[in-house]
């Protein structure tokens, strides 16, 4: 009996102590995935509670509740004595510029990586390493030398031209990643989908449109998020090559209105940098679905 109640003391401790690191284990985590979120939330509950407050007291109180912060949305935009364009072209400008970058990295990148994984070529393999050197060299020390093919392909200075351009540049910048991305996604595709729609009769190109592009969109949701945040948040090249107020982007002109720092306005700017983030929520949101999607085999899971 005596070893029996020990046995059973013995058991309940073992369970309490497995119940106690369990606990810890958990809290762990959720401190560890917590504590680094807290900035982060503290910059939106301030985005939200400034663009919609008369004033705000201790950083995060809100004192009285306005619209006025928003009127960015029907009026001009002025900030001290300087009055910037409408925020409806610069909206467009800047949405033309992140799916401009989307469409052409996506397409390219799709193609490329997809060369990487089913086509046996000469240096193949250097190309994929000298694909991850590149990344090690930082974009901004081409700026001298974009600006002069920039200017000799008559980009510079030309309103949408010059968009265009920078369009052409970041998506070239970004590809060799993309493609090294996406070919990971083509290697988990078995080979004998493709070989059975080539005996079927479909040529390369077709077998690629119809049978395997379907199976890596995932990989194209994953590339096309990348490109577009990326295409949504570029400031250095329009910063560097747009000087037309007209063809300003988002960032630009928040970078030009925090510039006025003796008149600014912590309502609007808010409020500007919460209209900001909205359409990357969308865009998020929207494909956050595809991005769920896993295959193996060929088969949905």
């Amino acid at each position: 009996m005596a070893k029996a109640r020990l046995s059973r003391e013995e058991l309940r401790k073992r369970r309490i102590k497995a119940l106690v690191r369990t606990i810890v284990k958990y809290l762990v985590v959720i401190i560890v995935a917590i504590i680094p979120l807290i900035p982060i939330w503290s910059m939106v509950i301030w985005l939200i509670v400034q663009s919609f407050s008369e004033k705000v007291v201790l950083g995060i109180m809100p004192s009285g509740f306005t619209t006025s912060n928003w009127r960015f949305l029907w009026s001009p935009i002025r900030m001290g004595l300087k009055e910037y364009p409408n925020i409806w072209p610069i909206t467009l400008n800047t949405l033309f510029l992140a799916l401009g970058v989307t469409a052409l990295e996506v397409l390219i990148s799709s193609m490329a990586g997809y060369a990487l994984s089913r086509m046996q070529f000469r240096g193949r393999t250097t190309l994929m390493e000298f694909i991850i050197a590149l990344h090690a060299f930082p974009s901004v020390i081409l700026l001298i030398a974009l600006f002069i093919l920039l200017n000799k392909m008559g980009l510079y200075g030309k309103g949408y031209m010059t968009l265009v351009g920078i369009i052409i540049i970041k998506a070239g910048l970004e590809i060799p990643m993309a493609s090294w991305i996406i070919k990971g996604f083509f290697d988990a595709i078995p080979w004998d989908l493709e070989w059975a729609a080539l005996v079927d009769g479909c040529s390369r190109w077709k077998a690629w449109r119809t049978v395997i592009l379907p199976l890596v969109l995932p990989g194209i949701g994953a590339i096309s998020i990348f490109a577009f945040l990326s295409g949504w948040s570029e400031f250095l090249l329009v910063f560097t090559y747009v000087k037309d107020e007209a063809y300003f982007t988002l960032p630009v002109l928040l970078y030009y209105m925090i510039g006025e720092f003796k008149f600014i306005d912590w309502g609007m700017l808010a409020a500007i940098g919460l209209f900001y983030t909205i359409p990357t929520l969308i865009f998020f949101s929207t494909s956050q679905k595809l991005l769920l999607r896993i295959y193996v085999g060929g088969i949905k899971r």
